[in-house]
């Protein structure tokens, strides 16, 4: 062969896809015309990956059906076992602390003395506005004010411990933290206010917020003879400093939100149907709470103490596991009746138009992903008031994230060991152990995908609240009565 030749590369022609599936199609065509009347064909078992196959809707009624035989087992044995322990008259006693607490009544003073913080913020951004008080002189205040507010309820639980009863301390607690982010939200966003208007000064410009009522009396001509809709409607916004209201301040305490705005956006009416629905989600789920706590919840942590006591690993766990589905019932009654019946009751009422009080949280893939989807109120302020200024100020991301879940940590705890007046740490490690749990679920998902991840985030709370209440009620039982009386307490 010549040179030329050996260059030449010798090429065949393949069959292709398509020839090959015609091929395919014809075989099967064949086999089909036998008389042995062929039955089988290539295919891969439905639990093989390769097969395509998805649709497992029966194992998921299976399972609920399962959960729901198995729930109704625990409610049966508790039935047995205890006997019909729902009281309402208990409820009644306990929610006014007629058999706890003293005379004096400190709980009710501290929610009418609560007002005095309030006002006090308001005096002191008015003075602020009117220049009357010095930017570091009113921060100075504003930080004093929000210390001793956050401070009274420790202290005062703390000396006159036997005034209180624990419904009436939880909701002075509860109310003193809602205030103080509250206050915090104020305070700043009237300095972004302050602000801005100190910068339009420097720069010569015009000032541009003028009140509702300066353009009613004409303090404010257009060029034209006519104005606008968009015009009319700027004119009725709020703007600072305006804005410095006692009704102002009265509206945005009682609005179901922690961030604070001039305007907020509002319904034209109220519906009255969507009203009474969610009242009478609120009075039915009420007494379903008080229910599970008394005829279950109670029976199981005090049934708890002694194997918690004596750190017995199998009953503890066996404790733990049983407490689990009727505190996690709970909890998610509590999730529904607090973020979608209350905050929508007082919104309605208010006329308060932003009604994204929570997300998908049941889909998070990750713990961080839930803790900023379930209560929508506190990532709003936690990002709008802690995160963007941290992170503006140039602290890395993953500090300010840090911060948050330090600050929600101490909440955690104020909200917990104040009223129980057992100074532990636990619901603050717990908090603060989200952040190497929030690392761990994003490996796991990047891993083993992101149903693993969403696997980890309920293992978490359903099994994480009820050792934190195991812990909290052997602590409390200790600290106030003492471990010869562990027995006394731990049975029902």
């Amino acid at each position: 062969m010549t040179p030329d030749h050996e260059q030449i590369k010798v090429r065949r022609r393949t069959k292709s896809v398509t020839r090959a599936e015609e091929i395919k199609t014809f075989e099967a065509k064949v086999r089909k015309s036998q008389p042995d009347r062929p039955c089988h064909r290539p295919r891969d078992s439905l639990f093989s990956w390769s097969s395509g196959f998805g649709d497992f809707n029966g194992f998921m009624n299976w399972g609920f059906l399962l959960l729901f035989m198995g729930g109704v087992r625990l409610l049966l044995e508790n039935l047995i076992k205890y006997g019909i322990r729902v009281d309402p008259e208990q409820w009644l006693i306990v929610l006014t602390g007629r058999q706890e607490g003293g005379p004096e009544h400190p709980s009710i003073i501290l929610l009418i003395y609560s007002i005095v913080p309030v006002t006090i913020c308001l005096t002191i951004e008015r003075g602020l506005s009117k220049h009357v008080i010095s930017s570091r002189s009113g921060l100075l205040a504003h930080i004093g004010n929000l210390v001793v507010m956050i401070s009274v309820p420790m202290i005062v639980i703390y000396v006159k411990s036997s005034g209180f009863s624990l419904i009436g301390a939880s909701s002075v607690c509860f109310l003193y933290s809602i205030l103080f982010l509250k206050m915090w939200s104020y305070v700043q966003v009237n300095f972004w206010c302050r602000s801005r208007l100190i910068q339009n000064a420097k720069g010569h410009l015009r000032r541009q917020s003028m009140s509702y009522t300066k353009m009613s009396n004409g303090a404010v001509h257009s060029s034209s003879d006519g104005k606008s809709d968009k015009e009319d409607d700027v004119g009725n916004l709020v703007q600072y400093p305006d804005n410095l209201t006692f009704k102002d301040m009265m509206y945005f305490i009682c609005a179901p939100t922690l961030c604070y705005e001039l305007n907020f956006p509002r319904t034209e009416r109220i519906r009255k149907r969507f009203l009474l629905k969610r009242l009478f989600e609120v009075l039915l789920l009420l007494q379903v709470m008080m229910s599970l706590f008394q005829q279950w919840i109670i029976p199981s942590v005090k049934n708890s103490l002694i194997p918690f006591s004596n750190m017995d690993a199998a009953k503890v766990t066996e404790r733990l596991l049983k407490l689990s589905i009727p505190n996690h019932l709970v909890w998610l009654i509590f999730f529904y009746l607090m973020f979608h019946s209350s905050l929508n009751l007082v919104g309605e009422l208010l006329h308060f138009a932003d009604r994204n009080f929570y997300s998908d949280w049941w889909n998070a893939n990750n713990i961080d992903v839930f803790w900023r989807t379930w209560n929508m109120p506190a990532h709003k302020w936690a990002v709008r008031h802690l995160y963007i200024p941290l992170v503006g100020m140039g602290y890395s991301k993953t500090t300010a994230s840090c911060m948050v879940f330090f600050i929600s940590a101490f909440f955690h705890e104020y909200l917990v060991s104040v009223p129980l007046r057992t100074f532990k740490i636990w619901a603050f490690l717990g908090m603060m152990g989200q952040i190497p749990l929030s690392v761990f679920c994003k490996w796991v998902e990047d891993r083993f995908g992101p149903r693993w991840g969403n696997i980890i985030v309920w293992t978490s709370l359903i099994l994480g609240q009820p050792l934190c209440i195991m812990m909290y009620y052997h602590d409390y039982v200790i600290t106030h009565f003492g471990e010869s009386l562990i027995e006394r307490y731990g049975k029902v």
